[in-house]
C-alpha cells in the first residue's frame, strides 16, 4: 500500500525538501502551498501532486483538503503541519491585527486543517499527525513574541491531542527544529518591515540590529543544519511503529530543552537575552 501524506508550506525550505524526499521513498505526496503561482513552480521541480492551501483562509483549507482526498482516493496516512512564518517585533509594538494574522497561519489554520483530517483518520482507523514546531516553542526569545506565542500554543494543542487520541491508532508527534537553512529569515524581514513601526519604538536600536542580522545572505550560524535534518526526524515519525512524542533538531534545540529543565528562570532569561543580543 502506498501511504498518502499531505504536507503544508511546501513552496520552499523544509516543506519542499520533505515533499521531494518522501516522494523518492514512494509515499504518495500531496504538497500544498499558499500561492497559486507556487503550485506550478513545485510541479516544475518534480512534485507530482500539488494543491493550493492557504492556512489563513477557511475556504482554501476546505478546498485544499478536498483536492487532496480526490488524489488519495479518500485515504490519508499522514499530515505534516509545516506551514508557518515568523513575525518579529517586541510585544509592545505588535498591532493586535498582526498578532491575529500570525495565529491565523501558524495556529488556527493548522488546527482547522488537523480537525478535518482527523475525521478522515478516525473513520479509516489509523494515521500520523506531525506538527513542525520550533526551539521557540520550548523557550522564549526577545522580539519574537508573536512567533513564540503561536508555537507555544501549537505545542500545547499537540500534547493535548496526543492524550486524547491515546486509545486510537492515530499517532501524534512534534518536531522542534532550531536554525535550518530556509527562507525563514528573509520572510521574517519582510514581515518586520511591513508591520512594525521601528522608527518610533524605544527598541529602535534592537530593530536596526535585527534588520542587519536578517538581511545577511546564507548561513549565519555554525549550528544551522539543512532542511534534510528535519526530514530525517519526520521519516522516523512516519515509519516507526513507535514514533516519539518529540523530536529535537539542531544542537540549539537540545541545549534549550536541557536548560529549560535544569536552569532557574532568571538564569534561562539571562541566557536567552544574550543569545538574542
Amino acid at each position: 500500500m502506498q501511504y498518502a501524506i499531505l504536507i503544508t508550506g511546501c513552496s520552499t525550505g523544509i516543506g519542499l525538501e520533505a515533499a521531494k524526499i518522501l516522494q523518492e521513498r514512494q509515499f504518495l505526496v500531496v504538497a500544498s502551498c499558499r500561492k497559486e503561482e507556487d503550485v506550478e513552480a513545485l510541479k516544475a521541480q518534480g512534485i507530482k501532486h500539488v494543491v493550493q492551501l492557504d492556512l489563513s483562509d477557511s475556504a482554501s483549507i476546505g478546498k485544499g483538503l478536498e483536492d487532496t482526498l480526490a488524489i488519495t482516493q479518500g485515504k490519508l496516512f499522514a499530515l505534516f503541519n509545516n506551514g508557518a512564518y515568523g513575525q518579529p517585533g517586541a510585544v509592545e509594538d505588535l498591532p493586535v491585527d498582526v498578532l491575529r494574522e500570525q495565529f491565523e497561519s501558524n495556529f488556527f489554520g493548522t488546527h482547522e486543517l488537523t480537525t478535518k483530517v482527523l475525521q478522515v483518520m478516525l473513520a479509516q482507523g489509523y494515521g500520523r499527525i506531525v506538527n513542525n514546531s520550533s526551539v521557540l516553542g520550548l523557550v522564549a526569545a526577545p522580539f519574537r513574541g508573536a512567533y513564540n506565542a503561536s508555537k507555544f500554543a501549537l505545542e500545547g494543542l499537540t500534547d493535548t491531542m496526543r492524550l486524547e487520541l491515546h486509545d486510537t491508532q492515530i499517532k501524534v508527534s512534534l518536531i522542534e527544529p532550531g536554525p535550518i537553512e530556509s527562507r525563514f529569515r528573509a520572510n521574517a524581514l519582510v514581515a518586520l518591515k511591513a508591520n512594525i513601526d521601528m522608527e518610533n519604538s524605544r527598541h529602535k536600536k534592537g530593530y536596526e540590529d535585527a534588520v542587519a542580522r536578517l538581511s545577511k545572505e546564507g548561513v549565519t550560524s555554525s549550528q544551522t543544519l539543512p532542511a534534510s535534518a528535519v526530514v530525517k526526524k519526520l521519516i522516523h515519525a512516519l515509519e516507526s511503529p513507535h514514533p516519539k512524542a518529540r523530536y529535537y533538531v539542531t544542537m540549539p534545540t537540545y541545549g534549550a530543552g536541557l536548560m529549560r529543565r535544569i536552569l532557574p528562570t532568571f538564569l534561562l532569561d539571562w541566557v536567552m537575552r544574550r543569545q538574542s543580543a
